[in-house]
């Protein structure tokens, strides 16, 4: 028998589907919810509620409502709780983080780079690499810092609103309308569908 849809799982948990967001990885809050769907699946699984019925009112599919029960059932319902961040920990603990945001601040011409005044992972790479001698997972690191890729800290003066809106609305709608014609393939089917 199923259970009816009830509100024991935030409406929102499914937050856009199951695809990570920019960066990879879950945010706090999404972890948090995932482990509330996991735990009243165990409540479920308790009352002997059916796979199917489960999924349904979970919204997920029975694929992971079966998981999540041979889990529990071999490992308990502390098994399901989230780990964390997914992923390996920083060699830089928060002090030497600390260090890098000041060296950043400071700007690229402070540590060599004269030409412009533009940080890229290339250049944070090399400066992680003289300062503390570790270089895997720059970008990963300055995500975490709070760092984003590839944003100036305020727009180009060059840039001309107008006709970035004029394109947007006349060019791009026709060349987006047009697409791509479908060319014949040089593939041949081996099986009749």
């Amino acid at each position: 028998m199923c259970v009816g849809t009830g509100d024991a799982v935030h409406p929102d948990w499914y937050a856009g589907g199951i695809r990570y967001p920019d960066g990879g990885g879950l945010t706090s809050e999404q972890r948090r919810r995932r482990e509330e769907v996991r735990m009243r699946a165990v409540d479920l699984f308790e009352e002997s509620v059916e796979v199917p019925c489960i999924a349904r009112e979970l919204r997920v599919s029975e694929k992971s409502v079966y998981q999540w029960r041979r889990t529990w059932r071999t490992d308990g319902r502390e098994a399901l709780r989230s780990r964390g961040p997914s992923g390996y920990g920083c060699r830089l603990g928060p002090h030497l983080q600390a260090k890098l945001a000041t060296w950043l601040g400071e700007g690229p011409a402070a540590h060599g780079w004269v030409d412009d005044q533009v940080w890229t992972a290339a250049r944070v790479c090399t400066l992680i690499g003289r300062k503390f001698h570790s270089v895997s997972g720059v970008t990963r690191l300055l995500h975490r810092m709070g760092y984003s890729v590839q944003m100036p800290a305020r727009p180009a003066t060059e840039r001309d609103e107008d006709a970035i809106t004029a394109w947007r609305e006349a060019t791009w709608q026709e060349v987006k309308a047009l697409g791509r014609r479908p060319a014949r393939s040089s593939a041949s089917r081996t099986k009749r569908a």
